[in-house]
């Protein structure tokens, strides 16, 4: 079965870096960002788990976990984080999926669900659809998904850009608009009256089209 937004995201057992973890559990009340490798020691995934390690503090701050996933053994991920840690000064500092079963690869589409075997004598080639971002809010459903090919390594500053939209709409009635960045102007949504709009911003709006309003909820 295919994955869509709103989707709620598959649970499952796996064990990681840091021990045996229940998906649903693990995230909590918070939100969480699931990323996928295809293989251990590959050279773009090295710089990304290293990326996402000197990021952390800023995803801690918008209480949000982070996991990452690889389709090898997790004794192999504990020796490749010596490498990220002397290539990029820091090693992944977030459990890391030890998915040698290809079990959650296959539960999030990224393998096709017929895929045969293990993780054993398989390629970074062979899986090479197993380079995915899953941003998971609160409610365990599915906010976001992306998926890179190996060629190009993850802006994971846009992750937490999207991130931060995905939390301010989801308490506001807004709707970010492109290129935005946090502390710019956002978007009324259409299905918000002047009337009630007047309410929830009272600090006024610019109408660009009466479907376009635009608000900075910074401004009080």
């Amino acid at each position: 079965m295919s994955l869509a937004i709103n989707d709620i995201a598959p649970d499952f057992e796996a064990e990681t870096t840091e021990g045996k973890i229940s998906f649903h559990d693990w995230i909590g009340d918070g939100w969480a960002v699931l990323f996928s490798h295809p293989k251990d020691f590959t050279p773009v995934c090295t710089t990304e788990l290293g990326t996402m390690a000197q990021l952390k503090p800023e995803f801690d701050r918008r209480n949000t976990r982070i996991i990452g996933l690889s389709v090898d053994p997790v004794e192999n991920h504990k020796e490749w984080a010596k490498d990220i840690a002397e290539v990029m000064g820091a090693a992944p500092n977030y459990p890391m999926i030890g998915d040698t079963e290809l079990a959650v690869a296959k539960l999030y589409n990224m393998l096709p669900a017929d895929t045969q075997g293990t993780s054993e004598g398989r390629t970074a080639a062979t899986n090479q659809t197993v380079r995915s971002v899953f941003i998971i809010g609160p409610d365990k459903r599915i906010k976001l998904m992306l998926t890179y090919p190996m060629s190009t390594g993850r802006n994971f500053n846009e992750i937490l850009r999207v991130l931060d939209s995905l939390q301010l709409t989801a308490k506001e009635k807004l709707a970010t608009p492109a290129n935005w960045s946090p502390g710019d102007d956002a978007i009324i949504l259409p299905a918000v009256s002047n009337e009630d709009a007047k309410t929830l911003f009272p600090q006024g709006w610019k109408e660009a089209k009466p479907y376009l309003r635009y608000v900075n909820v910074n401004k009080g």
